[in-house]
């Protein structure tokens, strides 16, 4: 259960950062009779429509840079994800007693209904929307949302409310946290990312374990057996744990993933098998995640086959290993939102060779060293966008690595580099920020570059190209 609503009425809050979280966060506060100020580094015209809304609403805005006296003054701050919490205005008014929380854990306060929250470096919203499909598909009302789509706090301030709520959780989201407890927590695994953020990787897996830190007996944590880092901090969990693993046999875990089909026990309950046959998603990482979400949906109420409905019915979402087009017999695949090492790792091993990789953006301090078993096996040029000179020096000596200017030139560039029967993969390994609003916006410029590359050539089958 929820810690007590805090009362808002008259309360002096600030919220920090106008992305999406905080301005929903805006809006609850102020329909709940908060006096709201809010503020944002990023100047009134960055911030579109946004600013007339909530001036509409009674928000004061403070844009363009902050003020420490608007955070001591504060009685609340309310804290946007995006926003380091190492700002120095936020330390000021932790000196000054004033209590810093993000937008998760105010949302967390003033819900009832049990969370299933998922959290990981990698396949965080590939479960998510699976857990949800498949709770979904056993009849039950289940909201979907948090670290994408809608956030917590909009379904906070909803009318129509759901029984089961599946929430994607970010580290950056439980940094925020201090009574946050889902009643199913899911820890997909751990790899280095946000090095850019965080001091170094034990602070970063740190926050990951943060999801669990309220979390009792009575509630359920999905963990993955294989991976090494869960498995050290796995006797930190209080919760039951329930493991899925592709390399354990059925009867020493949970869910144990074979190549056709998910064999899932839980504790007390019946052996069952869920096919994959009909399954869309490719990849040994997808499996992986179709068994975390099968464990949490069972675990929150969903049925056998419920769960195998909504595992059949599943399409992946855009820019996730998505198929753009077939080009002269060289497949075009936009994994735009593979923002990190293991996230191009993972798709490159769902692919077989020849393959080109475009990688390139804000360097989020990962090891792009790690690539190299994948990279000589399947991956017969690198072409970066933008001048990357950390990634260059990391793949030298293993594959190819050339420059190019933009988009356009990397699609181009990579085609004509792809024999017939190859694969161009959009898989960045970093950030959008250099030259997109996010990774949304990058692969729509992959897409669009490629499908105008699709209009200008005939598609042919495969080995009519050289």
């Amino acid at each position: 259960m929820a810690e007590p609503a805090v009362e808002l009425n008259r309360r002096r809050v600030l919220v920090v950062g106008l992305a999406r979280s905080g301005l929903a966060a805006a809006r609850f506060l102020r329909r709940r009779g908060a006096i709201v100020c809010a503020t944002d580094q990023a100047p009134a015209e960055r911030l579109g429509p946004a600013v007339a809304e909530l001036e509409a609403l009674g928000v004061r805005l403070e844009l363009g840079g902050h003020r420490e006296a608007s955070f001591t003054s504060a009685d609340l701050v309310v804290v946007s994800p995006g926003v380091p919490l190492s700002l120095a205005p936020l330390a000021a008014a932790r000196r000054r007693g004033v209590p810093v929380i993000g937008e998760l854990e105010l949302a967390f306060r003033f819900v009832a209904a049990p969370i299933l929250a998922v959290t990981g470096t990698n396949g965080k919203t590939t479960v998510t929307e699976l857990a949800g499909a498949m709770l979904s598909a056993s009849g039950r009302k289940v909201f979907i949302g948090g670290n994408i789509g809608t956030p917590l706090i909009a379904y906070a301030d909803a009318a129509a409310p759901a029984e089961v709520l599946v929430v994607e959780v970010s580290s950056f989201q439980l940094d925020g946290c201090e009574t946050f407890r889902p009643r199913v927590g899911v820890l997909l695994n751990l790899t280095a990312d946000h090095l850019d953020r965080y001091p170094d990787f034990a602070a970063y897996a740190a926050s990951k374990m943060r999801l669990f830190r309220r979390q009792g007996p009575e509630d359920a944590a999905v963990l993955n057996a294989d991976d090494p880092e869960i498995a050290r901090r796995a006797g930190e969990v209080a919760a039951r744990r329930l493991f899925f693993s592709r390399r354990l046999p059925p009867g020493e875990v949970e869910a144990s993933i074979g190549p056709k089909a998910i064999a899932v026990r839980l504790p007390g309950g019946p052996a069952a098998e869920i096919p994959l046959a009909d399954f869309r998603a490719p990849g040994a990482h997808n499996r992986e995640n179709a068994a975390a979400a099968a464990l949490a949906a069972l675990s929150c109420g969903a049925t056998l086959e419920g769960v195998r409905r909504g595992l059949a019915a599943y399409r992946p979402g855009a820019h996730r290993l998505e198929r753009v087009a077939v080009v002269e017999g060289v497949t075009f695949i936009n994994d735009s939102k593979a923002t990190n090492v293991d996230a191009v790792r993972r798709g490159l091993e769902s692919l077989e060779g020849p393959v080109v990789l475009l990688m390139g953006g804000i360097d989020k301090g990962g090891d792009f060293g790690a690539l190299g078993e994948a990279l000589e096996s399947r991956v017969r040029e690198v072409l970066l966008l933008g001048g990357q000179e950390r990634i260059r020096r990391a793949l030298a000596g293993k594959v190819p690595v050339r420059e190019v200017a933009s988009m356009r030139e990397a699609v181009e560039e990579a085609f004509a580099r792809s024999p017939a029967g190859g694969t161009v993969l959009l898989a960045p390994g970093c950030a959008s920020f250099d030259r997109y609003a996010d990774y949304r916006e990058r692969g729509e410029d992959f897409r669009r570059e490629v499908l105008r590359l699709a209009g200008r050539r005939p598609e042919r089958p495969p080995g009519s190209r050289r």
